[in-house]
Order: structure tokens, then sequence, then C-alpha cells
């Protein structure tokens, strides 16, 4: 699995990879064919219950593909202020350390 590519490229590639249809996987995770096919193109985020389903029915860490959701997310949201993105992206990174540290000597 490529950490490069959207939610919605990543769910649409093992699918294609299978051979199956929009169709056969909807069925198979119980949900909408057109929502499916809203999430494969990155019009639509599946909520945590789908996401299991769709790492299970794949055989793929839900791990994984919880992680491209959320930085997804967040690249979607850094790309509104695409002129100092790298810079937020490197404060949060040490906001996110310095967080988890005292978090840890707290306990």
């Amino acid at each position: 699995m490529q950490l490069e590519r959207s939610f919605g490229e990543t769910i649409k590639k093992l699918r294609e990879d299978k051979g199956l249809t929009l169709r056969e996987v909807a069925a198979e995770v119980e949900v909408n064919i057109s929502t499916l096919a809203k999430i494969e193109k990155n019009h639509r985020k599946p909520n945590e219950s789908l996401v299991e389903k769709l790492a299970s029915f794949f055989n793929v860490s839900d791990k994984l593909l919880k992680i491209e959701i959320k930085s997804d997310n967040l690249v979607y949201q850094l790309m509104e202020e695409e002129d100092f993105a790298t810079e937020i992206l490197k404060v949060a990174e040490e906001k996110v350390q310095y967080i988890l540290a005292n978090k840890t000597s707290s306990k």
C-alpha cells in the first residue's frame, strides 16, 4: 500500500487488483454503490465502521486506512494555507511530540 495515494485511490486500486466491481464490494461491506463510488472519487469520506469493513474485506490494516483518511484530511486543510503549509506541518509535528512527552511524564 502506498501512502502517496488518497484514501479513495487506495480503495479503488484494492478493488481493481481483485478484479471486483463496485457492486460486489458494496454488497460485501454493506454500503450503497453510489456511496462507494463517491468514496473512490474522494467526494465522500467513510465512517470508522466502513473503514474497518473495507480493511477486513481487502485484508489490509485498518490502521493504514485510518492513517490515509486522517492524512488526506490534514493535507486538504493545509492546502488552504499553501503559502506556509510546510511550516504549519513542522510546528504541528513538534506540538504532537511535546504533548505526547508531557502526557507520558504526567502519568
